[in-house]
């Protein structure tokens, strides 16, 4: 059996766009979902381009996961979004894609990294969506660039088997909440899969899919403080199982842990079939968003203490609080690193 080729990683791609009002909220600070969706955008293409510059069934890069998305600093309506995606890793079966978010001020020409992500994808055929392609290798700079490649390629092939083995739970919504508590801004939302939503293989762009999440997310951050509330980061988005057109998915979101000036909420897709009822619903996606509460001058204001009721409760928030404790330690020591 041959070897394939390793081929030039493809250049980096760029898509620009004019931040527009609906793609903000009522203050001006454009939706973290809506830049969810670019940075799923340019990942598919890329990855798409990528995978078909090999012979045999031609093949549209689906997502499987995203890695923590940092949200560096908040976009707002006029400025242009400058996202760049590159592919980094290649297995036999998937590709890392590293994605970056310029936001430039028209008026001033001042230029600033607001956003970044790291989005891992499998080549599906089209001619059949079961089939997952090889991946066309590519060259790497130097060995200790490919190894690092692998190093992430491992960590996050365990950290989904993992979480798929816990996300089965179905969330209740406790009848008349008390204010503060995580039933009180526990919210829902109900999306009717169209074809505008979906791929070539009739299969829901994960970026639609993260938007929608981030504004269950917002509703969440902003039930619970009741102030101008905007995205800080997202933990690993797991992509358990695809989404068909014509199915109905339920977003729930639910806070899980809150520091002085931050919430951290818990976001599932469960996904049914609407012409086929017999179909039980499923788990699709899973995801912990990050929120912060802002004031008139988009400074961070301290967010609401969370009421806690019961050990389940308890539970995800000793979870949320150590995730919270790592994230910090991670970049007080990118910090120092940087100085």
């Amino acid at each position: 059996m041959s070897v394939p080729q390793a081929l030039e990683a493809a250049s980096p791609l760029q898509i620009c766009r004019l931040m527009r009002p609906d793609d903000a909220n009522i203050v001006g600070n454009v939706h973290g979902g809506m830049i969810l969706k670019m940075i799923e955008e340019a990942g598919c293409i890329i990855g798409t381009r990528h995978c078909n510059t090999q012979n045999g069934d031609r093949c549209l890069a689906a997502l499987v996961r995203v890695e923590k998305t940092e949200f560096l600093f908040p976009m707002f309506i006029g400025e242009v979004a400058h996202v760049t995606a590159e592919i980094t890793y290649t297995s036999k079966h998937s590709l890392e894609v590293q994605v970056k978010v310029i936001a430039e001020n028209l008026l001033t020409g001042a230029k600033k990294l607001a956003n970044k992500a790291a989005l891992w994808y499998v080549p599906c055929s089209l001619a059949n969506v079961e089939k997952i392609m090889d991946v066309p290798p590519i060259k790497y700079a130097t060995a200790e660039e490919e190894e690092q490649g692998r190093k992430r390629y491992e960590a996050q092939k365990l950290e989904r088997l993992e979480t798929k083995a816990r996300i089965d739970e179905v969330v209740p919504l406790p009848p008349n909440p008390e204010q503060y508590t995580v039933g009180f801004s526990q919210s829902s939302l109900i999306h009717l899969v169209a074809p505008s939503d979906c791929t070539l293989h009739n299969n829901v762009h994960g970026g639609v899919t993260m938007k929608l999440m981030d504004e269950v997310a917002g509703i969440v951050a902003f039930r619970h403080c009741n102030t101008n509330i905007v995205t800080a980061s997202v933990e690993a988005i797991n992509f358990h199982r695809k989404i068909h057109k014509g199915c109905v998915v339920t977003v729930t979101g639910r806070l899980t842990f809150v520091s002085d000036k931050s919430m951290e909420i818990e976001v599932l897709v469960d996904a049914s079939s609407l012409m086929e009822a017999k179909k039980q619903k499923y788990r699709a996606v899973s995801a912990f968003f990050t929120f912060i509460s802002l004031d008139k001058d988009n400074k961070p204001l301290p967010v609401p203490a969370l009421k806690i009721e019961g050990e389940e409760e308890q539970r995800r928030f000793e979870e949320g609080k150590a995730r919270y404790l790592q994230n910090k330690a991670k970049r007080l020591a990118n910090k120092e690193r940087h100085q």
